[in-house]
């Protein structure tokens, strides 16, 4: 069943009520220390009142509330904070449905999280964005879904499954859980005018909603500014100190990101600790985070966490997770903090630097505590077709992954795709390559990599190169997760194990896959797109530990490299990456030759 909460104009009478001691509170927590998230201070022995899902009176004595079904909650000198919020993120990165990544990180703080499932989009398209809205939307936290902006992300760059028209966008602005635009990635279009790009931005704004934003270029001069004047409202792309505050001048929130692979926070939050920007423009979030970091690690809390080790004080930490985030998307008044009217998300922990979430409250009720989940995470009955969204078109060979040398070539000179640990953005790199029996090989820590074309049957490989990952011996590793197409990505050392990770993806419907040797190392099963698990998250984060340790057996010791693997398509991060149309040049967005001169 739906965890429904009511608006606050049902029920204002009677938080008035409530406040007013006139009605009797369904929760009065005391004894604590209220983390008050709007003036930044700390109230000692403040009392907090809940009615209906919301906070009813938030002050120092809560007793007028108390009637004789009034529960009480001790908080025992602990802190009350607000409940954590993502402002960026994709669930399909989790590698689980909403119902279980909602699961997965209640117990972590989590009580609200802005998604942009564009991940789905380019598979199933609208209608995959609708179900993963109805599914958000049976939540016990809040799930407010973006509606993807950019299936293709770079149109003419790549092939999608389906694309994102400027009606679906209208039409998703008229959906209960929608929240605004999804990231807008397609940043050339933006500058050069784009009439679709802009009109998506327009209905949006025309609907008061939030325009996500993406410039992923590190150019802050004429386009950037380009950009700005393109109606984006936050982005998460920034990598620098100087990319925050370029944002903020502008007018953005800068959201700054900490991912599984993705370390962003420490570069940036510099402008607060010690540039003294106002940390109200700043917002922290997650964007991309796997099942394993989520079961391990943590989710938001682990975010404060982290900002909070890069200097910035305790109390800017938790704005920068709360009452920031829901001020930027037009919810200050409903969340975001404790205070009358909100709904009635809060943490209780008992201390502000190490950040352990001892008990979790949302919408009045407990739903966590000490790490165990207390409350059901309703599932949709995701349809048949959903699961079978892997089309080859053909059983691969391994010479569908040869790369053929110009004619009487004994080396050539190729592009290669270099990874770069920790961030999105790749390196365009070159190396000189051998040619054996007519064919280019990788050398000297560069492997092949392979775009395998999923959604239409068309049996297409584009082939190409890619360094960084570390690979030795005969190995591959193929993924459906790829970003933002989400064809299928093939890196390895040897083109009979590419053949057979490639295969094995398509016998299971999608997920990722580590042979070495002709045998299968590990295999993670996202049946849903090709992108999730409807499993529980400690199912899949142990299938996805075995992937990473299976990596590591094959030489990889980058930090989670899963999540740079699943990144090599995607064309709207430079510099260098491959799609279904060949290799991108994305400093250019243009298609780019893998090959140069030969000797």
């Amino acid at each position: 069943m739906a965890h429904s909460l009511s608006t606050w104009a049902e029920v204002a009478p009677h938080l008035v009520a409530v406040a007013a001691g006139r009605a009797a509170a369904d929760l009065v927590v005391r004894g604590g220390k209220l983390v008050n998230v709007q003036s930044r201070e700390v109230l000692d022995g403040w009392e907090v009142a809940v009615a209906k899902g919301r906070f009813a009176y938030v002050g120092p004595d809560a007793s007028h509330t108390v009637g004789a079904t009034t529960e009480i909650l001790d908080a025992e000198g602990r802190y009350l904070i607000p409940g954590l919020c993502d402002g960026h993120m994709h669930i399909e990165s989790g590698m689980l449905t909403p119902a279980e990544f909602a699961a997965a990180v209640i117990p972590h703080g989590t009580t609200t999280m802005f998604t942009d499932p564009h991940e789905i989009a380019n598979v199933l398209g609208l209608r995959g964005v609708r179900l993963m809205h109805d599914e958000a939307m049976l939540q016990p936290v809040n799930i407010f879904t973006q509606m993807p902006s950019c299936a293709p992300s770079a149109p003419g760059l790549e092939t999608t499954g389906f694309e994102i028209t400027v009606e679906d966008v209208a039409e998703a602005m008229e959906w209960p859980g929608i929240i605004g635009l999804g990231e807008m990635m397609n940043f050339p279009g933006v500058i050069h005018g784009d009439p679709k790009m802009l009109a998506e931005i327009a209905a949006t704004q025309n609907a008061g909603k939030t325009v996500g934003g993406h410039y992923a270029s590190p150019d802050r001069g004429v386009p950037f500014h380009a950009y700005a004047a393109g109606g984006p409202a936050d982005d998460h792309e920034g990598t620098a100190e100087a990319d925050a505050i370029a944002r903020v001048r502008q007018g953005m929130r800068s959201m700054l990101r900490l991912g599984s692979a993705w370390y962003d926070v420490e570069s940036q939050i510099t402008a607060v600790t010690e540039k003294g920007l106002d940390p109200r423009n700043f917002i922290l979030c997650t964007d991309d985070c796997h099942s394993g970091t989520l079961v391990n690690d943590g989710h938001m809390d682990r975010v404060v966490r982290h900002a909070i080790k890069c200097g910035c004080d305790p109390l800017i930490a938790l704005q920068l997770a709360t009452v920031n985030t829901a001020t930027h998307f037009g919810l200050e008044r409903e969340l975001g903090s404790i205070a009358p009217g909100r709904r009635a998300d809060v943490i209780l922990t008992s201390d502000l630097t190490t950040l352990p979430i001892e008990q979790v409250i949302a919408r009045g009720v407990t739903v966590a505590r000490t790490g165990e989940l207390l409350v059901d995470c309703p599932h949709l009955d995701w349809p048949e077709d959903t699961r079978s969204t892997v089309h080859l078109g053909k059983t691969l060979q391994a010479s569908d992954f040869e790369i053929a040398a110009p004619e009487g070539a004994n080396r050539v000179h190729a592009k290669v795709i270099g990874v770069v640990e920790n961030q999105a953005p790749t390196e365009a790199l070159e190396a000189d390559l051998p040619v054996v029996n007519g064919v280019v090989e990788g050398e000297g820590g560069v492997a092949q990599i392979a775009l395998v074309e999923r959604h239409r049957a068309t049996g297409d490989v584009v082939n190409g190169f890619v360094s960084g990952f570390g690979y030795e011996g005969r190995m591959a590793m193929a993924s459906t997760v790829a970003h933002d197409s989400h064809h299928m990505i093939v890196v390895g050392t040897d083109r009979g194990n590419m053949a057979a990770a490639a295969n094995r993806l398509g016998e299971v419907g999608g997920g990722v896959t580590v042979f070495k040797d002709g045998e299968e190392l590990a295999l993670v099963e996202l049946p849903i797109a090709g992108l999730m698990s409807d499993n529980p998250a400690r199912a899949v984060a142990a299938k996805a530990d075995r992937m990473v340790a299976a990596m590591a057996e094959c030489g990889c010791t980058l930090n989670n490299a899963y999540m740079q693997h699943s990144l090599l398509a995607l064309v709207v991060i430079p510099s260098l990456r491959i799609s279904d149309l060949g290799l991108v040049d994305v400093d250019k967005f243009e298609l780019t030759e893998l090959l140069g001169e030969s000797t």
